[in-house]
């Protein structure tokens, strides 16, 4: 093997790694979860008294959520806890269930709060 190949090779795994870390970096939570769901947003457009709550993947896309002015533990797609934290989420597309839970190290999308981190647990 020439250094070339070897310092080559190298070099790939030093990108692999890196890119690795940057992908890691951008989760918005930590701990292998499917899905956030950010915090309420207020006053939609045409609709000032609904509340939107939008469910992310991992890479910050809008996958799903919901819109409503009724609560929204009532609506189908949340299970809420006693302290109306969300506490299950069901996928509108697959109806794949999702435990969800706090997380502390859950960042934000395009400056929504993560609330909580959701993951399928086998449901």
């Amino acid at each position: 093997m020439s250094f070339t190949s070897a310092a080559s090779r190298i070099l790939a795994l030093v990108a692999l790694f890196t890119l690795s870390l940057v992908y890691q970096a951008f989760a918005i939570c930590a701990g292998g979860f499917d899905f956030g769901i950010g915090q309420k947003i207020s006053g939609q457009p045409g609709a000032p008294n609904d509340t939107r709550w939008n469910v992310y993947d991992i890479g910050c896309h809008v996958i799903d959520g919901l819109t409503t002015h009724e609560n929204p533990c009532d609506q189908g797609i949340f299970g809420c806890s006693p302290e109306l934290l969300f506490a299950r989420y069901i996928n509108t597309d697959t109806n794949l269930r999702y435990a969800c839970r706090e997380d502390p190290l859950s960042e934000n999308c395009g400056g929504n709060p993560i609330s909580v981190c959701c993951r399928n647990d086998g449901g």
